[in-house]
């Protein structure tokens, strides 16, 4: 697995909405394929894979996009009031380094609270929303501030992507949700750019899926595909205060199969397939234990006649935080199971 492609996407300034440079970053990482891309209106960009006349047409999806900020107000003393893009947990907000801007620009920034010190006792008890908190920018007017920042501005999680853990195993930064997936359907691409294969393949990286306003309809109603496979992140709740029962997958054992969620029935020929490839080549996988959260494939599955859809997701810890863990094992284990599906379908 190309552990640095997916730093250099961690990396990447996209929240919902602000998606050009994730794009950008991943065309770079292609340039040297002949690929014939095409980019629609609201952004999502698609690589075409040609197959034979009237084969069927498969469409791999990942989401371009990352949680994040938007900047709704510029206070008197120059603080940022911020409204959150995508579902982040208030209680990882606060002391976070942040980045505010746009395509264009940039500025550094900390998510401040009124301090532990000058809380009374009904403030300590209750938990802050993004409203309650504000970003500091080192300004000390409105007028300052809005010479770096204006009203619609992004903002994201200013984290540093490392390898650690034993012989480098485990990779940690912002973003893997969904990025790792792009770097995924970066070296299946790769894998299957140059062999004859029996389907009509289209590579699609889309925006807006974080607050769910997918760009993956408006592909999907454009391409129409047979089958859609939705790569993602999953958070597997593996911790020391999460019952057994609630767990949703293990990390080291691959990607992971959705049966359900709250969006999407899967299809169960394709989960068969899938895990069949599996167990026929030694690739790790596993499935889904828990029955929550959603993706494209809901908007996916909806559009034209209906499309049969297949979700592989990478396990994760702490997703939609600042740090998100993951195992490079497990991406690697995507990548092959997805070569392999796509070279036997």
């Amino acid at each position: 697995m190309n552990v640095k492609l997916i730093e250099k996407l961690s990396l990447a300034f996209g929240p919902s909405g602000c998606e050009g440079e994730v794009a950008v970053r991943i065309r770079e990482a292609l340039s040297d394929l002949p690929i014939e891309w095409t980019e629609d209106r609201m952004g999502n960009l698609v690589a075409h894979v040609k197959g034979p006349e009237g084969a069927p047409r498969v469409m791999l999806s990942a989401h371009m996009d990352e949680v994040g900020f938007m900047i709704t107000e510029i206070e008197e003393k120059g603080f940022l009031r911020f409204s959150n893009l995508g579902g982040i947990d208030p209680l990882v907000l606060c002391g976070r380094a942040v980045l505010i801007g746009n395509e264009e620009k940039r500025v550094l920034g900390v998510i401040s609270a009124k301090g532990i010190h000058f809380q009374d006792a009904e403030e300590r008890k209750r938990i802050p929303t993004a409203e309650d908190l504000y970003i500091d920018i080192g300004v000390t007017s409105r007028e300052e501030a809005e010479q770096w920042v204006a009203l619609g501005d992004f903002g994201t999680f200013d984290t540093a992507f490392l390898t650690f853990g034993k012989d480098k195993a485990y990779m940690s930064g912002k973003a893997l949700d969904d990025r790792a997936g792009c770097a995924v359907l970066i070296e299946v691409l790769r894998a299957v750019a140059d062999k004859l294969l029996p389907v009509d393949l289209y590579f699609a990286f889309t925006v807006r899926e974080e607050i769910g306003i997918s760009g993956a309809t408006v592909v999907a109603n454009r391409i129409a595909p047979d089958i859609a496979v939705v790569v993602e992140a999953t958070a597997m709740a593996d911790l020391p205060n999460v019952a057994v029962a609630k767990r949703v997958a293990d990390m080291g054992k691959g990607g992971v199969l959705s049966l359900l969620d709250r969006g999407t029935i899967y299809d169960r020929d394709l989960i068969d397939k899938a895990l069949s490839i599996g167990k026929e080549k030694g690739i790790p996988v596993q499935v889904k234990r828990y029955v929550s959260g959603g993706n494209d494939a809901a908007h996916i599955q909806r559009t034209g006649k209906g499309v049969r859809c297949l979700a592989l997701s990478l396990p994760t810890r702490y997703l939609h935080a600042p740090v998100t863990v993951a195992k490079i094992s497990d991406a690697e284990a995507m990548v092959a199971l997805l070569t392999g599906l796509l070279e036997t379908m």
